[in-house]
């Protein structure tokens, strides 16, 4: 009987090392995996914005005495300059960084504020807080901003009983002034819990083990949340900010629906309103290039924030 000895060159890991798979196999595998994201992707993402840009570079021109049709005339600039000499539109743009620069902040404290005391050691019933917080955001839209108008509305506003009672007598919610924060609420409303939910969930990441050394050490609840939790779920909150901040530049289902009963909420309440009324007056080129400012603005924005938390976290 021999024996057949290997190579002193031959190592011990070369003896059990698997034959590597062919790069060719391995990167038509990737494919088969990757291909349906990157074609719903292109489809559903890059080709409207694209279309969107390529009709933006045209300009609808009407026959001088109205009476002939209507052409598209390759005019790169025309629809951009006249968008930003609409006095409408920016003056639509400039509400919605207002609601922005309010509502976003108070609707992320308030989502912090809730999932912090449902997070709490001593919290109780945390399944009823959680989807009692949860629901309004289940509610659909337009459903949710139909409710609030009857109770906005003067005549059976149930808001407004409770202000006589306290003798502020009859408010007009959808007034010229407060037109734009009932919108604000309506919005804070729905979606405070859907941003409670991604901060409770990041909460639940956080180390047990620090949790006890903050209490150990003889940290209050307080600073506990405020040295420990907040720092920990930072990425949760920055989160829901981009997220937020998008949402306001879309600001559009809620100011439409409660435009049907008030006249402080014209076609042009918000830049996607606006678009809408352009679209609607057959001007598809002027309501692509208002989508494109719109988008370029809200991407500006997010980069800077990004920017700005990046530094401060540094």
């Amino acid at each position: 009987m021999t024996t057949e000895t290997l190579p002193a060159s031959v190592g011990t890991d070369e003896q059990v090392r698997p034959p590597r798979r062919p790069r060719s196999r391995t990167a038509r595998y990737a494919i088969w995996f990757v291909g349906p994201f990157v074609v719903l992707f292109l489809a559903m993402y890059v080709a409207p914005i694209g279309f969107a840009i390529y009709k933006s570079l045209f300009r609808v021109q009407r026959d001088a005495l109205g009476l002939g049709g209507t052409q598209e005339v390759f005019d790169p600039l025309a629809n951009y300059a006249y968008a930003l000499g609409d006095t409408a539109f920016l003056v639509s743009i400039g509400r919605v960084l207002l609601f922005g620069v309010v509502q976003v902040p108070v609707m992320l404290v308030l989502a912090l504020g809730i999932a912090l005391l449902v997070d709490s050691a001593s919290a109780r019933w945390k399944g009823f807080f959680r989807l009692s917080s949860f629901a309004p955001y289940a509610v659909p839209t337009v459903l949710s901003a139909l409710v609030w108008s009857f109770l906005y509305a003067s005549s059976s506003s149930p808001i407004n009983s409770l202000l006589d009672l306290v003798g502020l007598g009859d408010v007009n919610l959808l007034g010229e002034n407060l037109a734009l924060w009932a919108v604000a609420n309506v919005v804070t409303w729905g979606w405070t819990g859907y941003n409670m939910i991604i901060i409770y969930a990041a909460l639940q990441g956080v180390p047990g083990e620090v949790l006890e050394a903050a209490k150990l050490d003889g940290a209050s609840a307080f600073r506990t949340a405020w040295s420990i939790k907040i720092p920990l779920v930072r990425p949760a909150i920055l989160l829901t900010t981009i997220f937020s901040i998008i949402g306001s530049a879309q600001l559009y289902n809620e100011p439409f629906v409660l435009k049907q009963s008030t006249g402080a909420i014209d076609s042009s309440f918000t830049p996607i309103m606006a678009a809408q009324a352009s679209l609607q007056s057959a001007n598809y080129p002027y309501a692509a290039a208002q989508s494109v400012i719109l988008a370029v603005g809200v991407a500006v924005l997010s980069i800077l924030f990004f920017r700005l938390t990046s530094r401060r976290a540094s």
